[in-house]
């Protein structure tokens, strides 16, 4: 029988201890930023009807991206693949009960089939937030302050990222007013912008032509390149300048900047692929050269509720992702240096010793201190190559000799630096030296 794999399934990636850390870091900023805003956290299931994302997450997600299966209930399910319909259910579910503005958020696993690429995985993890029940240019500009403030939570500044953002009202104003698009075409070539970053020009160009067909060829790619060459709002042609969805970007922009957001940029090429998107739409990009790319996006969905049979209700949301995160951080040089979890390895001088060190610890553990005791028999060296491999801080040494006076040799693993100090001084030495390193990962 041949041995099995150690590999995980493609696509997915195992977390060591050492790549929990990390990944518990961001979620913990998530959280902190998304309550200091006023949100609330939620969960909903891993499994959800595959209908609810059939009806408008797009066909694509639907036919070619979930894990989805018949269960012996004969009920054709999926696991998620996003969050935005499962929210939009519950919402739905409670639609009388729920005060509004609803501010909600979530820190969830999915999975899509598709193919594993740099920062894109079939399994991933993502802060989903969204607020329900308020219209207009507030909303969407809440959403973007929020991502602001993640990243700079992060330790990022303006040169690090950047916000690029649309509006659906002005692309579906552009494909049919000023392109002079049908509904088919309009779809598209909507999707052909939002892929224009991973295809090259001549390829861009050969396709839009292709949409517009021999007789709009001309007119239609020369009104694109006057598009694509607006690097703001003023520089758009006067057709699209003037129109209402303009102003809504402008009043958004206004907002932004009166708090004090200077990472936004407007950018009529961005789409969003998401077919329940309905008015502005935006996404943080990361500018380092080697890790160019979009890293998380939202928008404004205002008719998913209203799917569920209710009333539908304003909505606007958006979902940083935690590989992406993870990216920029170590692109950047921004993530900071993790210890274990466990304050103190305690290693034991002679088997006799370790009743004592076991009586210690739970005395230490009461205290609140996080003890790991060494209980192989193991020679010295062993056991201090076993403290520095899983990084604690501290090695705490017991035997006879220590148990009977009650003072205990304490070595700080960075420094080399030892003491020898009563119990009480060891909790206050491990507080602080905790105080300390939770300060560092605020600041």
């Amino acid at each position: 029988m041949a041995s099995l794999s150690s590999q995980p399934y493609k696509g997915t990636r195992d977390f060591y201890p050492a790549d929990k850390r990390v990944q518990n870091y961001i979620f913990n900023v998530w959280r902190e930023v998304a309550e200091r805003f006023g949100y609330e956290e939620y969960g909903a299931p891993l499994l959800e009807p595959i209908d609810i994302y059939a009806a408008k997450s797009g066909q694509e997600i639907v036919n070619e991206q979930t894990y989805q299966f018949t269960d012996r209930g004969g009920r054709n399910v999926a696991i998620r693949p996003e969050m935005t319909p499962s929210i939009s259910r519950m919402v739905a579910g409670r639609r009388q009960e729920l005060g509004y503005p609803a501010r909600l958020y979530s820190i969830a696993q999915f999975m899509r089939y598709e193919r594993p690429q740099h920062g894109r995985e079939r399994e991933f993890w993502q802060l989903n937030l969204d607020m329900f029940g308020v219209e207009g240019p507030q909303a969407d500009a809440e959403m973007i302050i929020i991502s602001d403030a993640i990243m700079r939570s992060f330790g990022a500044d303006n040169k690090m990222f950047t916000i690029r953002i649309n509006n659906r009202k002005l692309i579906n104003y552009m494909m049919a007013d000023y392109l002079g698009l049908d509904v088919i075409q309009s779809e598209l070539m909507i999707k052909l912008f939002d892929k224009k970053g991973k295809i090259s020009h001549e390829q861009f160009r050969d396709q839009a032509a292709d949409i517009f067909g021999p007789t709009q060829q001309a007119t239609g790619l020369s009104r694109i390149a006057a598009l694509l060459s607006a690097s703001s709002m003023a520089e758009l042609p006067p057709e699209i300048r003037d129109s209402e969805p303009v102003r809504e970007v402008r009043e958004l922009f206004t907002i932004l900047h009166d708090n004090g957001v200077t990472s936004a940029k407007f950018d009529i090429s961005l789409m969003r692929g998401f077919d329940y998107y309905t008015g502005m739409v935006f996404e943080v990009f990361d500018n380092h050269p080697e890790n160019n790319r979009s890293m998380f996006g939202g928008g404004r969905y205002d008719g998913l509720v209203g799917l569920f049979g209710v009333e539908p209700l304003p909505t606007v949301g958006m979902a940083p992702g935690a590989t992406t995160t993870e990216n920029f951080l170590r692109a950047h040089k921004l993530l900071p240096e993790f210890e274990s979890s466990t304050d103190v390895y305690m290693i034991v001088l002679g088997e006799g010793s370790l009743k004592g060190a076991q009586k210690l610890a739970k005395e230490l553990r009461a205290e609140g201190v996080k003890v790991a005791i060494d209980i192989t028999n193991r020679k010295l060296d062993k056991q201090i190559k076993t403290a520095v491999k899983i990084k604690v801080p501290y090695m705490l040494f017991i035997g006879e000799k220590e148990l009977s006076e009650e003072l205990y040799r304490l070595k700080d693993v960075k420094s080399e630096n030892e003491q020898t100090l009563g119990i009480e001084r060891i909790v206050t030495t491990v507080a602080d030296y905790r105080r300390r390193s939770d300060d560092d990962l605020d600041l």
